[in-house]
């Protein structure tokens, strides 16, 4: 007999060598039923794995990640068998669930049209309907081989496994499929799926790779809550910063500048000065010192800092990289700011130093992952580094984390965002500085850190920078995909390599931290987070115009001056509609452009020095004395009001 520790804490004994399946039905005949996948000792396994000793067991639903996960790699496996039915010339590839679905990825001599999917779709309910049997086995890596001759891209996945590595595949009817699982047992949960749409996805996600066909798509266990999903999915569209924030003329590109080179139109260039005026006072008033540095430097400064060994790839390299004068664009401000501090010799009574910069970046991203303002080539950092003793380190870090909370209330999205404890790999030395006692010693310091902060937090191998962990501050888009809009690190080893010193109090040179942040993040990607936030309709203070002002005949247009006039010496940003349109036309147009507040001047208005309001919170509000009115939206604008 073996002991099994449920996930209530209880502790249960079966027969050595029992499913999980069949553990499942030993508690209930309901958790069997609905049961998607198990957890035993932390590693996601199948219902078919037999449990042989003791452990801890967690039986996953659709209600838990897990579960869904398994429940949504079922359905990309059908949508394989469909499509080889369909199609049967079509190569496979890979066909993991994501966030909220699933997709499939086949080398088809065309791409999938929406009759395509329809057909696909069709097919994949035909299969589900007839509920062929879901069996998994394993092969040894010859027989494996053998079985994938006619799969090229299966035959690469199995050559790039461990020799050690387990080979399994899984069978439903008459397709079978190389794959780790772990997969349903029946297809008759399967309720409710939708394919959503096709698109172009390199193989690996390589550019340099063939470009696939992928098919996306979703799985619920009922259609009402598919019906959800895709109602979701519609607002989604709606408020995706891609094709909103080009409609609303805050952001263009063309083709003839590049990919990944947004243009900023004067609306969204408004909103990038208004938050970096606001972001630069603010660092101020907490002791930054602003500095402003070269967007290039000779490859001497990112050998000193290690880009060059591993970041190179990911940099604009100007020229013959052999050359011992090449240039590069650079990829972060941290170099160029450490030779500011290194002009001065410091005493520990003058740390922290907090130097911050709004700073041009460049970063050679792939093609395949360009994504309007949230992936870009070229972008606006707002920048910083803390230089300081290792007393004052947990203080500056706490300082750092207080801003970042500062600016997400006041853009209102602090209800939105995560945070994740990036670590270093220690199996890829190659992408890391190799020392792991100085990544063990600084990890278990920000960990302490995080913890005296109170900061909920997930833990995340891998996603550390080369010279330090991390704190992610992460936010997802309409769509659901996460991107990491700040970041907060400690640096243990790019101090000592630029020879950063301070005089310490017993009169020797010592090698101080340095904190790596950011405020704001990337202001494009803030952007678009801020256009999806908000539908487009942002709050007054960062709206490009905030007060819309329409005469209702050119009468009145001496009288809509003076509006304009009164309201831009306050500092609001207004703009007036002069054309001979009719007023209910003009009210439509301003409406479509999200402006917070229209004022509507005629004959009275103009008789009794007022203004007719219309909000987009309150709606018609009727006349207001036009001191009174330009008195509020001024106190709005101020107070930051959400």
């Amino acid at each position: 007999m073996i002991k099994v520790t449920l996930k209530d804490g209880s502790v249960k004994e079966f027969e050595s060598g029992l499913s999980i399946l069949e553990i499942a039905k030993n508690i209930s005949e309901g958790l069997a039923r609905n049961a998607c996948c198990g957890i035993v000792n932390n590693q996601v396994e199948d219902l078919r794995f037999q449990v042989k000793e003791d452990c801890e067991l967690a039986i996953c639903t659709f209600d838990s990640q897990e579960g869904k996960d398994a429940f949504r790699h079922t359905a990309s496996h059908i949508l394989a068998t469909a499509v080889k039915r369909l199609f049967p010339n079509a190569k496979l590839a890979i066909g993991p669930s994501i966030n909220n679905g699933f997709y499939y990825d086949f080398d088809n001599e065309k791409s999938f049209s929406s009759e395509d999917l329809e057909k696909i779709e069709s097919e994949m309910k035909k299969i589900i309907k007839e509920n062929p049997e879901i069996k998994r086995f394993e092969l040894s890596r010859e027989k494996a081989l053998d079985l994938v001759k006619n799969e090229p891209y299966k035959v690469e996945l199995i050559n790039d496994l461990d020799e050690d590595e387990v080979i399994s595949f899984y069978q439903i009817g008459d397709f079978v499929d190389l794959c780790a699982g772990p997969h349903l047992m029946s297809l008759k949960p399967l309720k409710a799926i939708k394919l959503l749409r096709s698109a172009g996805a390199y193989w690996k996600g390589d550019e340099k790779n063939k470009m696939l066909s992928r098919i996306y798509g979703t799985a619920f266990t009922k259609k009402a809550d598919l019906d959800s999903h895709i109602e979701a999915l519609e607002e989604a569209k709606k408020r995706d910063h891609n094709k909103l924030g080009r409609e609303l003329g805050i952001f263009g590109t063309d083709e003839i500048i590049g990919q990944g080179l947004p243009l900023l139109m004067p609306k969204g260039a408004k909103i990038v000065q208004t938050l970096q005026r606001w972001i630069e006072d603010e660092e101020e008033r907490r002791g930054y010192l602003l500095t402003k540095t070269p967007l290039m430097a000779k490859n001497d400064l990112y050998r000193i800092s290690g880009h060059w060994d591993h970041y190179r790839d990911g940099m604009f390299v100007l020229g013959d990289e052999n050359d011992p004068d090449v240039m590069a664009l650079r990829p972060m401000t941290c170099p160029f700011q450490f030779s500011i501090y290194n002009s001065t010799q410091h005493s520990y009574r003058d740390l922290p130093v907090r130097f911050g910069e709004t700073a041009t970046l460049f970063r050679k991203e792939s093609s395949g992952e360009m994504h309007g303002l949230i992936r870009v080539r070229q972008f606006t950092l707002s920048d910083g580094h803390i230089v300081c003793t290792p007393d004052q380190l947990e203080e500056e870090f706490k300082n750092a984390v207080d801003l970042v909370k500062y600016v997400m209330e006041t853009l209102g999205i602090a209800d939105d965002i995560s945070y994740r404890f990036s670590k270093w790999d220690p199996n890829n030395t190659e992408k890391y500085i190799d020392n792991p006692e100085a990544w063990e010693k600084t990890q278990n310091i920000m960990r302490e850190i995080l913890n005296h902060l109170e900061i909920d937090f997930v833990e995340a191998d891998g996603e550390a920078a080369f010279y330090g962990p991390k704190l992610d501050i992460q936010f997802k888009n309409v769509h659901g995909k996460e991107d990491t809009i700040i970041t907060i690190q400690i640096d243990f080893a790019l101090a000592e390599r630029f020879q950063m010193t301070y005089i310490d109090k017993d009169g020797n040179k010592k090698t101080p931290y340095i904190i790596h942040r950011s405020s704001l993040g990337c202001y494009e990607r803030t952007l678009a987070m801020l256009i999806e936030k908000y539908a487009g309709a942002l709050p007054t203070w960062l709206a490009p115009t905030q007060v819309k002002v329409l005469p209702i005949s050119d009468k009145y247009n001496d009288y809509a001056e003076k509006v304009v006039k009164t309201l831009r010496d306050k500092g609001v940003k207004v703009e007036v509609d002069y054309r001979a349109e009719k007023i209910g036309y003009k009210i439509r147009e301003a409406r479509l452009e999200r402006s917070p507040y229209i004022v509507i001047v005629g004959e009275k208005e103009a008789a009794n020095n007022e203004v007719a309001v219309r909000s987009r919170k309150n709606g018609e509000e009727g006349a207001i004395a036009l001191n009174v009115f330009v008195d509020r939206v001024v106190n709005e604008i101020a107070n930051k009001e959400k």
